[in-house]
């Protein structure tokens, strides 16, 4: 799920967000090629029929639970071949209906530019209960700053972070992704170790936000 939660780790702030990219890159499947396995030519060696792929729903289901960045129809096409917005949007809407009708905990929602699979939210006392309450702290001022920087620019990587600030914020961004107000949304090329963050649903629903849309537009915000 991608309901972020609060609880102290050892781990770094890489490791703290995984994206499904990675995992199913090497994967693809076609829509047009869902519709059973071919016969076998005459005189073909004969032997189990292979396994057909995947229904695309359940491929699109598959992408929201391993989480990561918001799913959008874009980055589902590059996985399932042939699947249009309209198609992947119908999809959502499929699941979240049956999700509805068998009273599932969860649901998938908008965020960002995306949708990402959530606990509904009179079930997110679960996670206090399984891991502990909340812990209730204060963000200091410079806490705050960096994660202002994260929200109006994200996908941002730490450099540019410290380039703005004039100052390290490693252990800045590590408190935000423990927090789970921020997590890592982009890695870069391989052979460098640099990864972008971008801000959470915890994010959105801390500071009564539908959407990044409704972050406040002054004059002074335009110039961050």
């Amino acid at each position: 799920m991608t309901e972020p939660m609060e609880r102290e780790e050892a781990t770094s702030a890489e490791d703290l967000s995984r994206s499904y990219g990675a995992i199913l890159d090497q994967q693809n499947w076609d829509v047009d090629g869902l519709e059973g396995p071919v016969p076998p030519m005459a005189g073909a060696p004969t032997g189990p029929a292979p396994e057909p792929p995947p229904d695309p729903m359940r491929i699109i289901e598959a992408l929201l639970f391993v989480g990561g960045p918001p799913l959008n129809a874009v980055r589902a096409g590059e996985i399932i071949r042939g699947l249009g917005p309209g198609q992947f949007l119908q999809a959502i809407d499929s699941l979240n209906r049956t999700y509805r009708d068998q009273g599932r905990p969860y649901a998938i929602v908008p965020q960002g530019q995306g949708h990402v699979l959530t606990l509904r939210p009179r079930f997110r006392g679960v996670i206090e209960k399984l891991y502990g309450g909340v812990r209730e702290a204060r963000l200091s001022t410079v806490a705050l700053d960096v994660l202002s920087l994260v929200a109006y620019r994200q996908p941002a990587s730490k450099q540019e972070i410290d380039s703005l600030r004039g100052a390290e914020s490693g252990p800045l961004l590590r408190q935000l992704v423990r927090r789970g107000l921020i997590m890592v949304v982009q890695r870069a090329e391989a052979g460098t170790r640099e990864v972008f963050y971008g801000t959470t649903s915890r994010f959105l629903e801390l500071f009564g936000l539908r959407s990044l849309d409704d972050l406040p537009r002054t004059q002074d915000v335009q110039q961050i």
